[in-house]
Order: structure tokens, then C-alpha cells, then sequence
């Protein structure tokens, strides 16, 4: 196990990654990777050539753990990270402070299904409808609502943001928005995230000409199915604080704007709750 873990440690620090050993740890301890079969020390240095080729590391393994729980991990959709972990605490929080017994959520730009399946599994009486718009991201997304054992809860559906709702009566009866949306802008991934797009969809991260765009959108359209007094939650990129907060200032229906930083002070998450004299 010392010789193939080092081995691995090696191959990746010659690969350029920065977290050699303990993703070495990760691959070695992996499920399939048995240390007392040579077909599964090659699978094991196989993955290990897969991350240095700039595949991520959840594609590699096959899955991740994203707010305590196992999530599938496959290409179609965005790998589930760390950082996101705030929106989805935030958004707990915002569930547990909405008073409502089950708590009816939307995820919009669900991705893999990561906070659907984490929110719905952390407040057992949520209600969660999750969208997206690629044929990737509802693959995953429904088979990590299978995989963690939710589906009586979470129900996926497909459309270009609120759209694929239309229909179910969630109008004005919701009481958390939480969004992961795509906010790099073109000009950035033109000249910085070539090797990023080589394995995640594109469409997880283009967020129009600033970076923007899907914010834009859902902060006018989220009105319409959020309750009086419900909460949309936004996760941002760094520099974008300001911004996002002002598209809740125009619509003039928001209140409680806040602004949440992570733990080393970079405001991650900006939350605005519906004015309660606010018609749905």
C-alpha cells in the first residue's frame, strides 16, 4: 500500500496538482482500487493518469461528499465543491427560520441535484423541486435523488429556469430559492478556463457578458413563486457582491438583503427575502 500510495503521490506531483497527497490518498482508498490485486493497483494509477489529464477528482472517483453526504459524481454535470457548501448552509438556515413545517424549496440551476438532495436529507419535511436545462445535469440530478434516498421529496424537472415549473401550482407557495447559477463571464473563459471546460459543461459556468446573466433573470422571475416573505438565495463569484445586491435593490421587492462571507471573508452568498405586501 506505501509503495503504490507513493507512487501515486508521485505521478500526480509530476501531473502539477497542488493536493498530491491527499487526493493519492483519495485514489488509493477509493472503492475498486483492492491493494492486493494488480489489476486494481493499475486501475488506481490509471485514475491517477485521469486527474493529471485535468479530469476532476469526483469524475475520477465517481462521487463526492458535499455537505456530509455521498453524491454521484459524472461528466454532464458540474462537480459538487466545497465552496458551495455556504449557499447551502445559508439556505438551511433560511428553511429553519421560515417557520413552516415542511419548507418548500426550489434549486434552480440544480446541476448534479447537490443542494436539492443535501437540503431535502438535512430537513427531513422539505418539499424540493430542482430545474435545469441540460439533458446532463437531470441524469445526474435524478440518479443522486435515487442514490441518497429522497425521491418521495425531490422531484426534478427540465426547463430554461422557471419554465420547466410552469403548471405545478407552486405559484406564490414557495419558501426558499436557492441558486447555483453559472457567473463566469465570456471574456474570462475565452482567456483563463480553457483546461476548465475541457471536462465540466460549458453551461455551468457561462454567465453572459458579466458574468451575470442568470442572476438577472431569476431575480425578477423568482417573485412570482416565491411566498411573501421567502427567501432567494444566490451563490455569487468573488467581486460580484455588489452587483447582485443591487438587481435585488431595482426590483424594489426585496428586503433583508444580505451579504455572507465564508470563512476567510469573501462574500459568497447574497440572500434577499420578498416583501410581504408583495402580491404573487
Amino acid at each position: 500500500m506505501t509503495n503504490l500510495y507513493s507512487e501515486i503521490v508521485a505521478l500526480l506531483v509530476q501531473g502539477g496538482i497542488k493536493e498530491a497527497e491527499s487526493e493519492a490518498r483519495r485514489i488509493v482508498g477509493s472503492p475498486g482500487t483492492t491493494l492486493s490485486l494488480s489489476g486494481s493497483e493499475e486501475a488506481a494509477r490509471a485514475m491517477a493518469r485521469r486527474r493529471v489529464s485535468g479530469e476532476p477528482l469526483a469524475y475520477v472517483l465517481g462521487h463526492e461528499v458535499f455537505m456530509g453526504i455521498e453524491l454521484i459524481a459524472a461528466a454532464g454535470a458540474l462537480a459538487p465543491r466545497e465552496e458551495t457548501e455556504l449557499l447551502g448552509n445559508t439556505a438551511l438556515s433560511a428553511m429553519r427560520a421560515s417557520a413552516a413545517p415542511a419548507p418548500r424549496v426550489i434549486d434552480m440551476c440544480c446541476g448534479s441535484g447537490n443542494l436539492a438532495c443535501a437540503l431535502a436529507h438535512h430537513m427531513p419535511g422539505a418539499q424540493v423541486w430542482a430545474s435545469d436545462l441540460t439533458d446532463g445535469c437531470i441524469t445526474v440530478s435524478r440518479r443522486n435523488v435515487a442514490h441518497v434516498g429522497v425521491s418521495s421529496r425531490v422531484q426534478i424537472v427540465q426547463g430554461d429556469l422557471f419554465a420547466g415549473l410552469q403548471g405545478l401550482g407552486l405559484e406564490g407557495t414557495i419558501d426558499v430559492i436557492v441558486c447555483n447559477p453559472p457567473y463566469i463571464s465570456k471574456g474570462k473563459l475565452a482567456s483563463q478556463s480553457a483546461e476548465l471546460l475541457k471536462h465540466e459543461p460549458l453551461e455551468a459556468f457561462d454567465g453572459g457578458p458579466y458574468g451575470l446573466s442568470i442572476h438577472q433573470r431569476v431575480v425578477k422571475d423568482a417573485l412570482t413563486f416565491l411566498c411573501p416573505g421567502g427567501t432567494l438565495l444566490f451563490e455569487i463569484g468573488l467581486g460580484q457582491d455588489r452587483q447582485v445586491k443591487m438587481l435585488f435593490e431595482r426590483t424594489k421587492s426585496y428586503v433583508d438583503i444580505q451579504l455572507v462571507a465564508n470563512a476567510i471573508g469573501e462574500v459568497r452568498v447574497v440572500s434577499g427575502c420578498k416583501q410581504k405586501n408583495e402580491s404573487s
